[in-house]
């Protein structure tokens, strides 16, 4: 019988013969697929069946070999427990050596348009799809580059986390975005609402309803119909000035624009009134040349400015009006070029007085009654926006549709040349923005990948978010992979977590024993005090990494100055534009996302902090960023959201 040995990357003798295939090879498939005895693989000339007789792996390290298995599954439970059980790090790690088969399916998918992968939390969903880009551009290389792969991550932070999991495994990193740098990339000049105040603000149940709307698949389809309406009548332009002076006027493009045929699609006739713009600034070179400002201009050229200009030009001139007509052509041609970009870059559409238009015309085109929105609240709505959008602040409900309604008017086609789309923590999107991004990346294969429990900006349309989604993509071509091993957490811990929401049934921990998740409730935040300060001593003599997890910015920036004031060496991380640090951190929960820590501390789980019920899936969220140890702090009462949680789950401390 033939072995092979598997590793990070292929090693060959001298003759070509391999020593040790990449993970990504085919042949390697056997290893992570099957158990022992007959087992089939994907070839490039098709499907290769062989008998595995013995599966053995190696700790290596420092070149000697430390311990081995035998196993008959996968990866065996030994094996993952040496892993599992190591301390967290500032950075993610590569899971080449613990891929287990249903991760397996998903890194070497390639017939799906869209993989949309359901995992609880610690599953190694990010882990596993870190992986499939490894694979894609190992089984592509040479016709798919890292550029033609994008990650759109939930925030900055998360983003540098997993930063160095590419080059571990020997390929560049992909593009990586969060959606709100997707978004805000493209509008410069406009302060768009950021994850904080996004996460901070309180919505009146009637807007909740219109946010809802505004983020839906027929809020969507909406959009498109109003720029469809636009190809007979209601299109906004504005003057293009130059010097202060209307050049040419906001009328005079209407009728240029709306003279082409009605069946010349929107961006074609763009196009054309962009072209007619152009040939009449070109006709008017000569007649400004004449004006006063040029003459001036010209007396008052320097001798710097005149080698500049001439540098392109005739060096001497036959008489003095050839040379006054080279300079005042450069200087009106100069002063046109701000004419000409105004006119390529789209500057004579009103997209601003658009959008508003079209938030008017909404009762009219969508049955908001049916959503329980009167026209009033939607008045109201209309109103609030304009006096945001005076002062440049867009609400996020707002970006996608904004830019949506822009690329529709001018006919942008999104970028084709990207590939791959990797969408993480989905159900914090709403339908409409994933509608946006399969519009942008229109040749793109998709990989979604959320847990349905951890929405934290979407709340209860998570639910609804694979419905709406599946709408977008072709069912015979859709697949959708559910990991409901978790394996980040103690058993002890998965076990509290999945019993704070009330769906978690599906959630499987896997077996590595640790303590029991610890609950302290003192009558004061001074108690309280006292109580974080014994368990970080506990956590720091056991060498673990203490994340201390406040709701809100506000809450930690409180925390971290008392624990400052009491001595403690401590890291606060307020912004996704930091580093993770090792030791003692404080972050609010919306900035933990994705993230893992040795130890967890929930800081004010409190009934006040934690009562509504749509917060269940936060407090899910935050307390299953811990590995092995969970305490949970609150002051005077504790969270009704855990009366349902056995009281055998969790100590009191």
């Amino acid at each position: 019988p033939e072995t092979i040995y598997i590793g990070l990357g292929s090693f060959t003798n001298e003759a070509g013969k391999f020593l040790i295939y990449d993970w990504r090879a085919p042949i390697s498939s056997i290893y992570y697929d099957g158990g022992l005895g007959k087992v089939t693989y994907q070839t490039p000339d098709g499907p290769q069946q062989v008998t595995v007789s013995l599966k053995r792996q190696f700790v290596i390290k420092n070149g000697k070999i430390q311990t081995m298995f035998d196993t008959t599954e996968t990866i065996g439970d030994q094996m993952l427990l040496e892993v599992l059980g190591e301390k967290s790090d500032t950075q993610m790690k590569t899971i080449v050596t613990t891929i287990q088969r249903e991760q397996n399916q998903i890194i070497r998918d390639t017939k799906a348009d869209l993989l949309f992968v359901q995992g609880a939390a610690g599953s190694g969903k990010t882990s596993a799809v870190l992986q499939r880009v490894a694979y894609l551009l190992y089984r592509y290389r040479g016709n798919l580059s890292s550029s033609q792969v994008i990650m759109f991550s939930p925030n900055q932070l998360f983003s540098d986390y997993i930063s160095n999991v590419l080059p571990e495994l020997g390929e560049q990193n992909m593009v990586q975005f969060t959606y709100y740098q997707y978004v805000t990339r493209r509008l410069p000049h406009i302060d768009v609402q950021n994850l904080f105040s996004q996460f901070e603000q309180q919505l009146t149940p009637v807007q909740k309803k219109i946010a809802r709307v505004k983020g839906s698949l027929d809020f969507f389809e909406t959009a498109k119909k109003y720029a469809t309406s636009l190809e007979k009548s209601g299109l906004r332009f504005r003057d293009i000035r130059f010097r202060g002076e209307v050049f040419f006027s906001r009328r005079r493009i209407h009728e240029i624009f709306y003279s082409y045929n009605e069946n010349y699609h929107m961006g074609n006739r763009l196009t054309a009134t962009k072209e007619r713009l152009i040939k009449m600034l070109n006709r008017k070179i000569e007649s400004e040349m004449k004006s006063q400002w040029v003459q001036e201009a010209v007396e008052n050229l320097s001798g710097e400015e005149i080698r500049s200009m001439q540098q392109d030009g005739p060096k001497e001139f036959k008489n003095s009006d050839d040379e006054y007509r080279f300079f005042a052509r450069q200087l009106v041609m100069r002063g046109f070029n701000e004419i000409q970009q105004d006119i390529v870059r789209n500057r004579f559409l009103n997209i601003r007085g658009q959008y508003v238009s079209f938030l008017r015309e909404v009762p009219a085109i969508y049955d908001l009654e049916a959503e329980g929105i009167s026209a009033d609240d939607w008045q109201a709505e209309v109103d609030h926006f304009i006096t945001l959008f005076k002062e440049r602040q867009l609400p996020m409900a707002d970006a996608t549709p904004y830019l949506h309604l822009y690329d529709l008017i001018t006919g942008r086609h999104g970028e084709r040349e990207m590939r791959y789309v990797f969408i993480d923590e989905i159900q914090d999107y709403t339908p409409y923005q994933l509608a946006y991004l399969k519009d942008n990346f229109p040749r793109a294969k998709f990989t979604l990948l959320g847990d349905l429990n951890q929405a934290i900006f979407t709340k209860d349309d998570s639910r609804t978010l694979i419905n709406e989604t599946s709408k977008l993509f072709d069912p015979e071509k859709t697949r959708v992979v559910q990991l409901t091993q978790s394996y980040r957490s103690t058993k002890q811990v998965t076990d509290f977590t999945k019993a704070i929401l009330t769906s978690g049934q599906k959630i499987v921990a896997f077996n590595r024993q640790g303590p029991l998740p610890k609950l302290v409730v003192r009558p004061d935040e001074a108690g309280l005090m006292a109580a974080l300060q014994d368990q970080l001593k506990i956590n720091n003599e056991a060498k673990q990494t203490t994340a201390v997890i406040a709701k809100t910015l506000e809450a930690a920036e409180a925390i971290y100055e008392q624990m400052k004031a009491a001595g403690i060496k401590v890291t606060l991380i307020k912004s996704e534009n930091q580093r993770l640090a090792a030791g003692v951190i404080v972050v609010p929960s919306f900035l933990a996302k994705g993230l893992e820590f040795d130890a967890v501390v929930l800081w004010q789980i409190n009934a006040a902090n934690y009562h509504e019920e749509d917060e269940r899936e936060l407090l899910y969220t935050v307390a299953s960023r811990a590995m092995h140890r969970l305490t949970m702090l609150a002051s005077p009462d504790v969270t009704p959201l855990l009366d349902k949680v056995p009281a055998d789950l969790y100590e009191r401390g």
